[in-house]
């Protein structure tokens, strides 16, 4: 351990800070951290080389963990919960366990005081800084969205998240030449030697069925992925992909777009099928509310039922003919409706 911490690129009392946390591992057991403390330690010579921390003499070994541990927690790309730790004129520095990450004051809310938490967004600024926003970008790391283009160079494309520093995608990450005003599927991840939030069209390893984290008529987020002859490949949460058939999809859908649904069903070798909407009577009580409201709004009556052409049904209501037949049928077996011959009717409270 002494001579592989003797070969890093950092102070003489970094080097001794780190060689005698080796040999206390101890110290790490009694604390809250969520890697082994060897992994703590080795992450911690990139963070302390990071962000220039040179401890004295009198140091604890135990405020050294606390600190570590706490800039572990912080991850970039994604939202953190951070403490407020001081309020100044530029905006406020939130905790991470070193002198703290800017929230400029244009995105700190209002009446925020020292010991608050917030929910931020954690990525690099244009000067390679740690910077909190409560902007909602596009998307967090992992996942997969579609954006737009707005700057070429030669060593990439910049595209708009949503955040005032756009995102960057490498050539290499690159499918084919990105072109500016163009749309592109890309999944956002950090860059490992880098720690920087940046995007790639190339994510189809990412993507598997080998190991599935999902199961039949659990619900799911889809992303729409590409058409086949079939219907619509999605990718299932992030992770996985399967199809949404034509025979399933009552509206044109283009590549990037997010909706929910569950999935209908699994084959033996993990082929995966997918419904948008929700499952089963949880999806009839979703709809059953949106046509009591358009009945409302509509003097109590729509020109519509069992016989309606199923592209008009879908135009009004947003749903499959068979979604509306399942849903008004169970508002007529609560008596909330009846049926009429040209649509349907609804009832008074008692009737």
């Amino acid at each position: 351990m002494f001579n592989i911490v003797q070969s890093l690129n950092i102070s003489t009392a970094a080097q001794d800070i780190l060689c005698r946390l080796s040999c206390r591992p101890k110290e790490a057991s009694t604390l809250a951290v969520s890697d082994t403390w060897q992994r703590v330690i080795y992450r911690g010579v990139n963070l302390l080389r990071q962000f220039e921390i040179h401890p004295s003499e009198n140091f604890s070994i135990r405020s050294v963990f606390k600190t570590i541990s706490l800039m572990l927690m912080i991850k970039p790309g994604e939202y953190n919960t951070l403490k407020v730790l001081r309020i100044v004129a530029i905006g406020a520095y939130l905790d991470d366990g070193a002198e703290g990450i800017l929230l400029p004051k244009r995105y700190l809310p209002a009446g925020t005081k020292t010991g608050d938490e917030l929910e931020v967004f954690i990525y690099h600024d244009s000067e390679n800084r740690l910077i909190a926003t409560t902007q909602q970008p596009l998307g967090a790391a992992g996942d997969i969205v579609m954006m737009e283009v707005v700057a070429v160079t030669p060593q990439g494309a910049f595209m708009d998240w949503g955040l005032q520093k756009d995102i960057f995608v490498p050539k290499s990450k690159q499918r084919s030449r990105m072109y500016v005003g163009e749309r592109y599927l890309v999944k956002i991840y950090v860059d490992e030697q880098t720690g920087r939030v940046a995007a790639s069209e190339k994510f189809d390893d990412s993507l598997s069925n080998e190991h599935l984290t999902v199961k039949e008529m659990e619900r799911v987020n889809l992303v729409v992925y590409r058409p086949t002859d079939i219907g619509y490949l999605v990718i299932i949460n992030n992770k996985h992909t399967g199809v949404l058939h034509y025979n399933e999809v009552f509206r044109e859908l283009q590549p990037g777009d997010r909706l929910s649904g569950f999935i209908k069903n699994i084959t033996e070798e993990n082929k995966i099928d997918v419904v948008a909407g929700k499952p089963g009577y949880e999806k009839v009580t979703d709809e059953a509310g949106k046509i009591l409201n358009l009945l409302e709004d509509n003097s109590g009556y729509l020109p519509y039922n069992d016989k309606s052409d199923p592209d008009d049904i879908y135009r009004v209501f947003g749903m499959s003919k068979k979604a509306f037949k399942m849903t008004v049928g169970s508002l007529y077996k609560q008596r909330k409706i009846r049926f009429t011959q040209t649509g349907i009717q609804q009832t008074n409270p008692e009737g």
